[in-house]
């Protein structure tokens, strides 16, 4: 099973119609500060390689990096972090994007029943509510609508602490883009969006943070 790393996870979903966010990778700690002073701050910096899948657990992200200064020198931190098992790495600058709502999405490949797609509530509440919702793979659209309308935590989904409702068509984008990838591509393993944040001024569902897993 080989992990294709985020930026080029995100670029085949992209192309699918799954919400991005605005994000550069770059090779140097300059590149970094130059892509995050055109994107806006603060931003997030990460250290992205197709060996690094757990970039968290590893420290290998900051957050909430307010100037060009503190990316240039999160960007050397990082870059210093790499080890030779990680092979070719690159830095990925993002948007730091917050809301109060997030979800998590995803594709697999099950033993018995084949590709299926998954939707469920995510954020720090994810595993004591398990609100998930699953169908086998492709999916139509009036499915990927019925995942959403049978979520259990429906209030998430209205307007919530003075944020817009849910952009349900957006996120029937997103599942719909997780069924063609599953369903079109043998090789894709696995998928994973988590979390798809609620962005507080339209209710778009982003994704933060995407894994592609394909068998090779």
């Amino acid at each position: 099973m080989v992990t294709l790393s985020e930026a080029d996870s995100k670029r085949r979903l992209a192309a699918l119609g799954v919400p991005m966010l605005d994000e550069r990778t770059v090779d140097t700690a300059a590149e970094a500060a130059a892509a995050a002073t055109s994107i806006g701050f603060p931003v997030v910096l990460k250290l992205c390689g197709d060996a690094i899948a757990h970039k968290t657990e590893r420290g290998l992200v900051r957050l909430n990096l307010g100037s060009a200064d503190a990316v240039d020198a999160a960007g050397l931190e990082l870059l210093a972090r790499a080890t030779p098992d990680d092979g070719p790495v690159q830095l990925l600058v993002a948007p730091m994007v917050r809301g109060t709502r997030e979800f998590i999405a995803g594709a697999t490949r099950d033993e018995q029943f084949g590709p299926c797609v998954m939707l469920g509530v995510g954020g720090v509440l994810a595993e004591a509510i398990a609100d998930v919702q699953i169908r086998l793979a492709p999916i139509e659209r009036v499915d990927a609508e019925e995942m959403i309308e049978q979520l259990a935590t429906q209030k998430l989904l209205d307007a919530f602490r003075g944020e817009p409702p849910v952009d349900r068509a957006a996120l029937c984008d997103v599942l719909m883009g997780l069924s063609a990838l599953i369903s079109s591509d043998d090789a894709v393993a696995s998928v994973d969006l988590n979390p798809l944040i609620v962005a507080p001024a339209d209710g778009r569902p982003i994704a933060v943070d995407a894994l592609v897993e394909v068998n090779g």
